[in-house]
Order: structure tokens, then sequence, then C-alpha cells
């Protein structure tokens, strides 16, 4: 396939290496997997119900849904994902995805009005120009049928500094420079050879909202995933003790939607809906 022109080669050659495989159970983004489900359940309209998850990398929040009687549809740009997300499929024989296909989020190869719901958990922080982020909202907003649910995820503006402070990045010149040009305008830049993610887009919360606005969606929630917690520097042994985890859980659960901390999480989830609704 055609690599997207939309998406950065270095994300396109990170993601080729197989790193995410793993993520999800792994640190913090623990406390994401669980959240993330947590909200999917909520929001998601009844099985079973058609989703759509775009961007939806390896396929565990794809698998995941369709073990719980949904029909899902993955779409990933990287082919390795994909190849991950049909082998795990193949396993789950109880309960497979409904397909697996390489893709570009700015054109969905999916009928207009065919899903109940799109998830949309990856693109728009890997769409470093609005232009494309809006392509792939309107895009979802195509595909979704007439008060269809959109689930859409960024990462924070403000991830880095938090990230830094609380795990001793800051030390690093490098780190601080980069960390600081997110704070101007979200363009992420990692410096050559330095573990901090990759080239991608990180939202200030309200704009996420923005853009939805403008691609003909009405926003009913801005949730922020991890709340505060996942800035432990001691995480691995929080999360390793069940009362302690259930501690994580509650803030994040009671803190999700204060917007004055909208920005101490790593990443927030926008509900909407295709139809007038909004908030």
């Amino acid at each position: 396939m055609t690599e997207p022109a939309s998406i950065p080669v270095e994300a396109m050659q990170m993601y080729t290496e197989g790193v995410e495989a793993a993520r999800l159970s792994s640190g913090h983004n623990q406390l994401e997997h669980l959240r993330v489900q947590e909200l999917m359940l909520r929001f998601l309209p009844p099985t079973p119900a058609h989703v759509l998850d775009i961007g939806g990398g390896p396929g565990a929040h794809a698998l995941w849904l369709a073990q719980h009687g949904y029909v899902v549809d993955l779409l990933d740009v990287v082919p390795l994902h994909v190849e991950q997300a049909h082998a795990a499929s193949q396993l789950q024989t109880e309960a497979p995805l409904n397909s697996a296909v390489v893709g570009d989020a700015c054109a969905l190869p999916f009928a207009t009005g065919s899903a109940d719901a799109v998830l949309l958990f990856g693109p728009l922080y890997h769409l470093t120009q609005r232009t494309d982020r809006l392509k792939a909202l309107s895009e979802a907003h195509r595909v979704l049928r007439a008060g269809g649910v959109l689930l859409a995820m960024n990462v924070n503006r403000f991830a880095s500094t938090f990230d830094g402070l609380f795990g001793g990045m800051y030390a690093d010149p490098d780190f601080v420079a980069m960390a600081n040009q997110d704070l101007v305008d979200g363009q992420h830049r990692p410096p050559p050879g330095k573990p901090y993610f990759t080239t991608t887009f990180f939202h200030h919360p309200f704009e996420l909202r923005d853009e939805l606005l403008e691609a003909g969606f009405a926003v009913s929630a801005l949730l922020g995933v991890e709340g505060p917690g996942w800035t432990m520097r001691d995480f691995d042994e929080a999360w390793a003790d069940p009362e302690r985890r259930g501690w994580l859980l509650q803030v994040a659960q009671r803190l999700e939607a204060e917007v004055t901390l909208l920005g101490a999480s790593a990443h927030v989830m926008a509900i909407a809906t295709s139809n007038p609704r909004c908030i």
C-alpha cells in the first residue's frame, strides 16, 4: 500500500518496529486501557452495534469489543498492525473481528451511514495538520448513521510537561525545548535519537472540541481518561496493589468531567454524535 502523505514517516517507521502490540500492558498505559474500556461500554450503543475502529492498531480494543458482542471492523494504516489483528482474531474463534484492513483514516473504505459507532483513538494525534484531522473527522461523520456515536481521543497538549516533570526528563535540555514547543502549538517533535515518542500533534482539549464541531458533530462530553494518577512516580507499584489501583481508577472517574483538570490527563476523550445535541 502507498503510504498516506498525512502520516509522518517517523511514526510509520516506529510502528513498523512493533512497539504498539505490548504498549497497553505496561506502565501507566494500563490505566489508559482500563479507562478506555470503561468509557466504551458506557457510551457505545448496545450490542450488536456495528463499530468501526479507525486506527485500531493491533486490535486491543476491537478484539475486546468483539468479545462483548459488537460487530467490529478495524482499519489501520500500518500493515503490521493489521496482520497482528488478523492473527489475534483467528485465535478468538468465538468472537472474531468482522474485518481488519489496511487503510487511511482520511479516506475510509466504508459505506456512508453504515456504522453505529466510530472509534478514533489514534489517527488524530498522528495527523499533524489540521486539514488532515478535519478530513478524518469528516470521514467518520460520513460513515456514521444518523445519531451515531463517535469516541475520539487525543494526546493532551500538556502531556510532555507532566511526564518530564514527574519522570525526571527535565534534566535533558533537548526534552525541555521539545516540551516547551508542545505548549506553544502542540507540534511534538522529539530530538533525533531520543525516546520521546514520535512526530505527533498534541491537542488542547477545547481545540479537539472545536474540530469536532467544524466537522459536523455535536459534542456531548470531553472527559479526562487517566486523571492525574498517571504521573505517579511509583505507578507500577501502585498498579500492582489492588487497593491503590482502585484509588487510581476512582480518582480518574470522579475527575473525568472536571473542566479545570482536563489538562491533567495524558489523553482526553470526546463523546460526539451526528445529531444536533451539543454542550
